[in-house]
């Protein structure tokens, strides 16, 4: 009784905010049925015993919840420059977080006081000056709301929102900015963010472009150099989820870290993978995004070393449950997130399931299970991808199954790279050098397909509610017998 509960709370506080993502809902008629769902609850519970009564219930009042607690959220939003839109202004604040270096421009989120409440703005900069997290800036320029806009596939993208998940509400465009001072961040992110950028300087060092810009995509996340030839190649061939920033990338440098600690006791080797986990969290500054990530890996990798998926499930959930009630926006519009949940149940639930299809793959260097793992992966988040990039690949099965089973070597020669350079630049060149091999190989695999005639179409308006299916339909024939069990019980 107790998990029909737990997840009747759980799904229903995501299906709340996921509806009020889309439609607005009225506070007052949401309270009431908040009322008659707490009267229905009370009568189910001490005179009608209906235990399914009592689970519905709680599913209506989580659903109520989960609309209250968007609205709290958005409503904590401070317009404060309206009255100023589309004018030059100046202001001052600080960077808050590391600038996201682009092929034409380099982006600054500066976080600003004004009437005693914290506004966030995003500049977009030239080259002409080097900023850093922690620098106070004054800048001059026009303020402007984000607009959305669509992307050369034909697909909307929903900019708007894509920004406000992060608090930022205004975009200025090219301001003329000044360095007031420096150092001014949180001293432990600053460190973090200081040997980041030194783990970028080794490897680059180590490993010319634009394999090295593969290399910061696949183990930091690293994507924002990418050229716009690039990133279309990556998207054309399916292969754009190797470079996200997602709990899956971070399972499989895990795992494989594991396999090469398996000689040791059970706990020993997850140790050594959770700390490969963290030591990437780190790696990235601890950034919010890498934080869910990690998590999500942490959770995978304790159900594939244990075998406890179902246990671990549940703590999937209740991490996905705390994050959404953090910030509800990234339900909806933090690919991030959505990428390294889905990836994370294919690898916890789905891989072992299709293992059974690769027994013509050895088993040496753990090959089969990495070839399973990331086939489960891709699979599970085509039609994610499909919804999201609104493009369609029909070379992505082939590209992926010659590039995927070489991902967690690379991966892990990135790591020894950059972390080997910290000791010295000529002991990491070996690794440099190998690591060069396997990136060549794989972005050779990308332009090869990328090239070929009709090697994608683009669908701009992939519906949502086929989305929906197509993950409920997954749902079933993974969970299918487990939730008729569940529901009989």
């Amino acid at each position: 009784m107790r998990d029909k509960i737990f997840y009747a709370i759980s799904f229903g506080f995501v299906f709340g905010i996921f509806l009020r993502s889309f439609i607005f809902v009225d506070l007052y008629l949401a309270t009431l049925f908040g009322i008659i769902s707490f009267a229905l609850i009370l009568f189910f519970i001490f005179i009608s015993k209906n235990k399914w009564g009592n689970i519905f219930g709680f599913f209506v009042l989580a659903i109520l919840f989960g609309i209250f607690r968007f609205h709290i959220f958005e409503n904590r939003f401070l317009y404060v420059f309206d009255s100023v839109l589309d004018k030059k202004v100046t202001l001052s604040g600080f960077i808050i977080d590391e600038p996201s270096i682009g092929e034409n421009n380099q982006k600054l989120i500066v976080e600003i006081i004004k009437n005693d409440k914290k506004v966030k703005v995003l500049l977009a900069t030239d080259f002409t000056e080097e900023y850093k997290y922690g620098d106070e800036i004054k800048f001059s320029g026009k303020i402007e709301e984000p607009e959305n806009f669509t992307t050369d596939y034909g697909k909307e993208f929903d900019y708007i929102n894509y920004l406000k998940k992060d608090g930022i509400l205004y975009v200025m465009s090219f301001p003329k900015v000044e360095i007031i001072s420096s150092g001014n961040g949180n001293k432990i992110k600053t460190t973090l963010f200081f040997i980041k950028e030194k783990f970028l300087e080794k490897i680059n060092y180590s490993i010319k472009e634009p394999e090295s810009l593969l290399m910061g995509g696949l183990v930091l996340g690293e994507k924002a150099s990418f050229d716009q030839a690039l990133r279309e190649s990556f998207i054309n061939t399916g292969t754009i989820h190797i470079v996200a920033l997602s709990g899956y990338n971070i399972t499989i440098i895990a795992e494989w870290i594991m396999k090469l600690f398996s000689f040791l006791p059970i706990n020993f080797s997850i140790g050594f993978g959770i700390g490969s986990i963290i030591l990437f969290i780190l790696m990235t500054g601890g950034s919010t995004t890498a934080i869910r990530a990690g998590t999500m890996a942490v959770l995978a990798l304790v159900a594939r070393a244990t075998g406890r998926n179902y246990d671990v499930a549940r703590a999937l959930i209740l991490a996905g449950v705390f994050m959404i009630f953090f910030n509800p926006l990234i339900l909806i519009y933090d690919v991030s997130f959505q990428l390294s949940f889905i990836a994370t149940i294919a690898v916890i639930f789905i891989a072992p399931r299709v293992e059974k299809y690769f027994t013509w793959v050895t088993k040496k260097f753990g090959l089969r299970d990495i070839i399973s793992v990331t086939f489960a992966a891709y699979i599970f988040v085509m039609p994610f991808i499909l919804y999201k990039m609104g493009t369609l690949s029909i070379v992505a099965f082939p590209a992926n199954i010659l590039i995927l089973p070489f991902i967690p070597f690379t991966m892990a020669l990135g790591f020894l790279t950059g972390l080997v350079g910290f000791i010295s630049n000529i002991f990491a060149l070996p690794f440099g050098i190998i690591s060069y091999i396997f990136l060549h190989y794989e972005l050779f695999i990308i332009s090869l397909f990328s090239k070929l005639p009709f090697s994608s179409f683009s669908i701009p308006n992939f519906p949502l509610i086929l989305t929906v299916l197509i993950y409920i339909y997954f749902v079933y024939k993974i969970f299918g017998r487990d939730i008729r069990k569940f529901l009989v019980n």
